[in-house]
C-alpha cells in the first residue's frame, strides 16, 4: 500500500535527487584502477577516501543483479538507511517515488524525509538497521519489478502496514529503485 509508505517512511514523499544520482559511483566506472593508490595524498591519508575513491557507502549504489535476489538486497539498503537516517541512501533509492511525490506537490526527498524520520521511534530506527527481507515473501510482477509486502520484512520489532506498507521495486539504470 503505498499511502502507508507515503506517509510513514515518506517514500513518496521524497524528491528526486538528481545531484545524488550525478554523484553516483554506479555511473563512474573509472573505479578498475583504484587498488593503485595515489602518491600525491601521502601528507594526508584521510584525503583519499574524498578524493577518487569518494565514497565507501555508495558501494550499494552499483549497479545490482536483475534478479529477486538484488531487489531484496537493494530494499534491505534502503530500510537500513531508513534505521540510520541515511538520508542520501534514502533518496537514491527511493528516487523514482520520490519524483511522483514532488510531482504531486510534496517538497524533495531531502527536506520531506527528514519529518518521517521523526515520525519513526527509536526502537523502530534500531530494528532497521538490521532488518531483513524473506525472499521467500517477495512476490516477482515481472523480470524488472517485485512487491515486497510489509510481512517480508524481518526485524526485532514487528512492523505493520500502516508502519512501512508494501513496497514496489523495479529495475531501472542497472538497479533496482522504489517506485510505488
Amino acid at each position: 500500500m503505498a499511502v502507508s509508505t507515503c506517509v510513514v517512511l515518506g517514500a513518496c514523499a521524497c524528491g528526486p535527487e538528481k545531484s545524488e544520482e550525478d554523484t553516483s559511483t554506479a555511473a563512474k566506472p573509472s573505479h578498475p584502477s583504484a587498488p593503485a593508490r595515489s602518491e600525491e595524498p601521502s601528507a594526508s591519508p584521510r584525503a583519499e577516501k574524498p578524493s577518487a575513491e569518494a565514497p565507501a557507502e555508495p558501494t550499494g549504489d552499483q549497479s545490482a543483479p536483475r534478479t529477486k535476489e538484488g531487489a531484496v538486497q537493494r530494499y534491505e539498503q534502503y530500510l537500513h538507511a531508513v534505521g540510520r537516517e541515511d538520508i542520501t541512501t534514502v533518496c537514491e533509492v527511493a528516487g523514482p517515488a520520490a519524483k511522483q511525490a514532488e510531482d504531486q506537490g510534496f517538497g524533495p526527498c531531502t527536506s520531506t524525509f527528514v519529518v518521517t524520520f521523526q515520525m519513526i521511534s527509536p526502537a523502530q530506527k534500531k530494528a532497521l538497521r538490521t532488518a531483513t527481507v524473506d525472499p521467500q515473501r517477495v512476490e516477482v510482477l515481472t523480470p524488472a519489478k517485485v512487491e515486497i509486502p510489509t510481512d517480508a520484512i524481518k526485524a526485532s520489532v514487528t512492523f505493520s502496514e500502516s508502519d512501512l506498507g508494501s513496497s514496489t521495486l523495479e529495475y531501472l539504470k542497472n538497479n533496482w529503485y522504489i517506485t510505488d
